[in-house]
């Protein structure tokens, strides 16, 4: 594991496996006494790079994300940190 990573997660992005390092990582809980919605119901932030099945950042690949795959790696994300 790459020490900078908390986190690595094997995924694809436009169908070529990569993996992706995940370098934060926080999910905030809901309070019933917020006023924003967002605080009511929390939510995670996670930051991450794409990179290839080595490990190294792989920025031609990182422009190739589609917002389906932004979906399906966020999800990943919060299912590896047992969300």
């Amino acid at each position: 594991m790459n020490n900078s990573y908390i986190a690595e997660i094997e995924t694809n992005v436009a169908g070529i496996p990569c993996v992706v390092g995940v370098t934060r990582y926080n999910k905030v809980r809901g309070d019933a006494r917020a006023d924003s919605e967002m605080d009511f119901y929390g939510y995670t932030e996670s930051e991450y790079v794409v990179c290839d099945r080595r490990g190294r950042p792989a920025p031609w690949l990182e422009r190739k994300v589609s917002e389906k795959d932004t979906d399906r790696i966020e999800t990943a994300i919060a299912e590896y940190f047992n969300e």
